[in-house]
């Protein structure tokens, strides 16, 4: 039996109980709520207009997120809240600091895509609790939000203006005791037009559905699946959504191993692997998407996508990680390298799921650094990924690990140049011979985002770079070679 979708909205818990599964949010706050401030500009999660905050309950405590709602579909908004542009006015009709910042600051011109950036300003303004944010602070939060019209100086001027104004408090007690009425004990169905969205919130109800709806596809973030709809039309009849599976949700530590959850964000597990590698992926993580889609999107889905330009597979397999395989049966653990088959084909058997991924800690002697090349800095797919894991006793490579994004159908290993530098000394002569042969391990294609012969040449100097870094006779820090520059213009 079918039971409603329950959210809370504006001041009440709304039921849903006759839109398409695969109705997004945006779709449902325009044309059921009739609340049109949220703007659908791209409907793929790249410009920001849609965006909205979403609040969920954690152990007791209320966390808001901004998201891109025109790839969120309505039933993932079971037992949360949402917030929308239409939230912000004050019960006295005064503007919210968010909203009069931007008014003073001349901050929106044709304002198609205000909304989107008051939302993000709203959800930092939030988190900051009215303090001034950090001018890395408001890049982060409005790196998914575009506009054709301002050119961000008067957006940025007026997410420092806000912090000024006279603030507004955000009751997050009042909210977790709403939300605490709205949590559910069991799994549940929502069946509406043909389609069904199955929603497990254990390992083995989880289990069981991917055993009984072998054709059912699993939805962790919809950063992807969002655009099966939105693009290229697909009707999902079976969606098995893993977002309220409690055991995906955590990060675990032991025995020389971060256990990420699959279920775990982006944010939340890029977060937890930097305290381990502040230096080494805090720019990764930073230049990974744009915040919505990393507050969205998981680090779990990302692997299971495999996608050849993903930018997590290449530091993943270059520190060793392992995907943990879940089922009916028990767990499955691979090496992560040994996941992926050929493009888009994954090792995974019937009833399977990926469950975790495994990363490993630090080590004595590890060396390991990630360089994204692409043409922007923020929210662009790479034309090169790079991950170089070596382990140096003095200066001679005890064990090296190599792996690249964007050379290969998937995220591969330089195992021909691996297998050269094993047991030898970490000098400019060891260098120029493994670069020569990446060309043996790899033959790129040339595609819109660089040619082939870029590509080769970007990872050979990539190399080159981390040699700079991390020779033992005069170590670089990680900010002082401009991987840019090394690489070249983009052909």
């Amino acid at each position: 039996m079918s039971e409603p979708i329950r959210f809370f909205y504006r001041g009440a818990v709304h039921e849903i109980r006759d839109a398409a599964p695969t109705q997004t949010i945006l779709q449902h706050l325009r044309e059921d709520l009739h609340c049109t401030g949220t703007k659908e500009g791209c409907a793929e999660g790249d410009c920001g207009a849609c965006t909205v905050v979403i609040g969920s309950l954690e152990d007791g405590e209320v966390t808001l997120k901004a998201v891109n709602s025109c790839i969120q579909f309505t039933p993932t908004l079971d037992g949360k809240a949402l917030f929308s542009v239409e939230d912000l006015q004050q019960p006295d009709g005064t503007l919210h600091p968010v909203q009069q910042a931007l008014v003073e600051c001349h901050g929106s011109q044709c304002g198609f895509c205000t909304p989107g950036f008051a939302m993000s300003l709203w959800g930092m303004y939030v988190k900051q609790e009215g303090k001034r944010p950090s001018r890395c602070q408001i890049d982060d939060a409005l790196s998914g939000n575009l506009c054709r019209c301002t050119g961000y100086r008067p957006i940025i001027d007026a997410a420092r203006r806000m912090s000024e104004l006279p603030p507004v408090a955000f009751d997050r007690a009042a909210l977790a005791e709403r939300l605490s009425g709205l949590q559910r004990s069991h799994g549940f169905s929502y069946t509406a037009h043909g389609q069904r969205f199955h929603v497990p919130r254990t390992l083995e109800e989880l289990a069981a559905l991917r055993a009984g709806h072998p054709a059912a596809v699993l939805l962790a973030g919809s950063t992807d699946v969002g655009l099966w709809v939105t693009k290229q039309m697909r009707v999902l009849n079976d969606v098995i959504y893993l977002g309220q599976v409690a055991a995906l949700q955590a990060v675990e530590e032991g025995e020389g191993m971060l256990e990420i959850g699959a279920g775990v964000s982006l944010e939340d597990a890029y977060a937890a692997v930097c305290r381990h590698y502040p230096d080494e992926l805090s720019e990764l993580w930073q230049r990974f998407a744009s915040l919505p889609i990393r507050n969205a999107g998981t680090l779990g889905g990302n692997v299971a996508n495999g996608s050849p330009i993903g930018d997590s597979m290449p530091w993943l397999i270059a520190l060793g990680a392992q995907v943990v395989l879940g089922s009916g049966g028990g767990q499955r653990v691979l090496a992560l390298e040994d996941f992926y088959l050929g493009y888009q084909q994954k090792d995974l058997r019937p009833g399977e799921f990926v469950q975790a991924v495994r990363v490993p800690l630090p080590r004595p002697g590890l060396r390991f650094r990630t360089y994204k090349l692409a043409k922007r800095f923020d929210q662009d797919i790479s034309a090169v990924c790079a991950a170089f894991a070596f382990t140096l006793i003095g200066d001679t490579i005890a064990s090296a690990r190599i792996a690249f994004g964007g050379m290969a159908a998937t995220p591969k290993r330089a195992s021909t140049a691996e297998a050269l530098l094993a047991g030898k000394p970490w000098t400019e002569d060891t260098l120029r011979a493994a670069m020569a042969a990446l060309a043996q391990d790899y033959a790129p294609l040339s595609d819109m985002r660089a040619s082939s012969s870029y590509r080769m040449q970007a990872a050979q100097n990539l190399l080159r770079r981390f040699w700079f870094e991390t020779r033992t006779n005069d170590p670089l820090p990680a900010s002082s070679v401009n991987a840019f520059a090394l690489a070249g213009s983009a052909a």
